[in-house]
């Protein structure tokens, strides 16, 4: 039984809004999950489940691979 008040559920974007596929081509919906430096942000900040994480940052690289995110902003 967990205790509710020391436990905080996570709002993972992907499982709130029933989106089963990241797809790399959605280059701004991505862009919600990079820094300011381009870097893919970690768990706990970007607040998603660890399947949506790995998902995302799949595609995130095969974004950059393809052109439309950029490696590195300047």
């Amino acid at each position: 039984m967990k205790n509710n008040i020391l436990t905080k559920e996570r709002q993972c974007h992907f499982c709130q809004n029933g989106i089963k596929d990241i797809d790399y081509k959605e280059g701004t919906l991505l862009r919600k999950f990079t820094s300011s430096y381009a870097k893919i942000v970690p768990r706990r900040r970007s607040k998603l489940c660890a399947k949506h994480q790995r998902k995302t940052a799949e595609a995130i690289k095969r974004a950059r691979f393809m052109a439309i995110l950029p490696f590195v902003n300047r």
